[in-house]
Formats: C-alpha cells, sequence, structure tokens
C-alpha cells in the first residue's frame, strides 16, 4: 500500500483551492452577467417602440408612426360604416405609396402627390393642403373605394388600382398580410390583438386630448373623464376598435392603461393583453399622472 506524502498532500490542496477559485470566479462572472441583462432589460433607452398585429398565424409589424396612422384610417372606415375589407385596401394602399407616413412629397411619376395615399391635387384629389390631411385624405380615398362595384369581393391589388391609378399596380398585393391584420385588429373584428412595446411616457397625458382625438377618429361618442381616466360606454367590435386605437396611439397620446372586457393592456409590463381581475364596462383608456 503506497501511502501519500506531505509534499502530495500540499499539491492536492493547491489544486483544490484553485479549482475551488476558478469555480467562485465563474460564479462572479455569471452573477455579473445576470445582473447586467437585467438592468438593460430594465433600462427605458433600450427598449426597441413598435407595434405588431397578430391575427392567426400571422404577425406583422410597423413603427409607432405607421402604427397611429394605420389606426385613423381603420378608425374612419368604422366611423363610416364600411367593412373590414375596406380598410385592409386602405392600409395595403397607404403602405405601398407612402410606407403609412404623411409625406409632403411625390416621386417622378407623380412630382405633386403629397400625403399618406399620394394623391394628387393635379388629378382632382383636392388642395395640397387637403391631401396633406390625413382625415381628408382618408375619407377621399374611401369616397373612391365605395364607388368600385364589388369593392369587398376583389382582390386587393384590383380594388386599389381602380382608386389609385398606379404604374404599378401589382405592388400593393406585397402588403396585403400587413393590411389584413392591422385591419382586422383595428376595426375590432380580433380582440387582443393588438400590442405596442414602448417606453415608458417622458410627459403627462390629457384625458381632453384623447377625447379629442377619439372624436376625430370615430366620430361623436359619450365620453366620461375620470381623473386620469377616460370612460367610453360601447362594446362589441366598435370597443375593440376603440382600445386598439388607444394602443395604437398610445406613444403620441402618453396613454400607459387600456382596460376592456377583463382585458388590460399595461404599457409598463410589455407582456401585451393579459386577462384582468379587475371587471370594467366599456373601454376605460389611462394616461400618464404629471413628474414630480
Amino acid at each position: 500500500m503506497r501511502l501519500s506524502t506531505p509534499t502530495s498532500r500540499r499539491e492536492s490542496m493547491r489544486r483544490f483551492r484553485r479549482a475551488m477559485v476558478a469555480v467562485l470566479a465563474l460564479a462572479l462572472v455569471a452573477g455579473a452577467i445576470y445582473a447586467i441583462v437585467a438592468v438593460l432589460q430594465r433600462s427605458e433607452t433600450l427598449v426597441t417602440e413598435r407595434c405588431f398585429a397578430i391575427v392567426g398565424s400571422e404577425s406583422h409589424e410597423l413603427a409607432t408612426d405607421q402604427a397611429a396612422n394605420a389606426s385613423l384610417i381603420s378608425a374612419i372606415s368604422v366611423q363610416r360604416g364600411l367593412p373590414p375589407r375596406a380598410a385592409s385596401i386602405a392600409l395595403a394602399t397607404a403602405m405601398q405609396e407612402s410606407r403609412l407616413r404623411n409625406i409632403n412629397y411625390g416621386d417622378d411619376a407623380g412630382p405633386d402627390s403629397r400625403g399618406l395615399f399620394q394623391q394628387r391635387p393635379s388629378q382632382g384629389w383636392g388642395t395640397e393642403e387637403q391631401v396633406m390631411d390625413p382625415v381628408y385624405a382618408s375619407n377621399a380615398f374611401f369616397d373612391g373605394l365605395v364607388k368600385v362595384a364589388g369593392y369587398e369581393t376583389m382582390e386587393i391589388t384590383q380594388a386599389a388600382q381602380a382608386v389609385q391609378r398606379s404604374a404599378f399596380p401589382r405592388a400593393y398585393a406585397q402588403h396585403e398580410g400587413m393590411g389584413r391584420a392591422f385591419a382586422s385588429a383595428l376595426t375590432g373584428h380580433s380582440t387582443a390583438s393588438l400590442n405596442c412595446e414602448l417606453r415608458m411616457p417622458e410627459a403627462a397625458g390629457d384625458p381632453a386630448v384623447v377625447v379629442d382625438e377619439f372624436t376625430t377618429a370615430f366620430g361623436t361618442q359619450a365620453a366620461t373623464i375620470q381623473g386620469r381616466s377616460v370612460q367610453l360606454e360601447i362594446g362589441g367590435t366598435q370597443a375593440w376598435a376603440v382600445a386598439h386605437w388607444a394602443v395604437a396611439n398610445a406613444k403620441t397620446l402618453s396613454i400607459t392603461q387600456v382596460d376592456l372586457a377583463g382585458q388590460t393592456w399595461n404599457r409598463q409590463k410589455r407582456d401585451g393583453w393579459q386577462p384582468s381581475a379587475a371587471a370594467s364596462e366599456g373601454v376605460t383608456i389611462t394616461v400618464s399622472a404629471p413628474t414630480t
């Protein structure tokens, strides 16, 4: 039997201590990485602001300004009593024409084109000031669309081209999925399907401004302001149209929470629509309070 010598025992201890130091070092590094990741996840400056609509197996993403414009176009279709297909066509058209942004310039094919739908004053769409107004431009598009017999069952390219007279009519088709998903959410036909991931507001919201913007989009509805919240006594598909409109406009209106039918969208949590224990009648839209 071979006995260990004092030298070999000391060497074993040194190896053991080195191994323990290495384990502790790895644990400290892992802990530091976890702490850094946690801080980064909570950092407002690193939040990528975006909105997306999930309908069925499809998910489509827009920037926050694009989503706000999409919500206005869709709300006007709801106000006019048009089917969701009208909003789908309008959104695909505006995405192709302007990337869903209210731009004040045209292109070589239409140098005087302006606005969400790139409508041309020289072709009778209205004055430059009018077509740069998103409400006017959206109504002008729908005025043209409802004159197209059978637009509800047409391909988007056919319906859009009948209104727009584009040099590239097939281009509208590439935005059909986005148009369908956001239109379904923003007209209220798909519930809890639109979410925006946003940083927290830097300024206080104004419930009265929310009411004004809502009225512009959907028309006059009975609204009650209670503190920092706006209460709208509406139900059905219109309620979800309004709730999704509020989420899509949360960035510009400093909206922090939207409640409807046992579901809550909370800006700070960034986890989309979640079940809520608080029962609420109609839609409740809450804006941020002044910072102290």
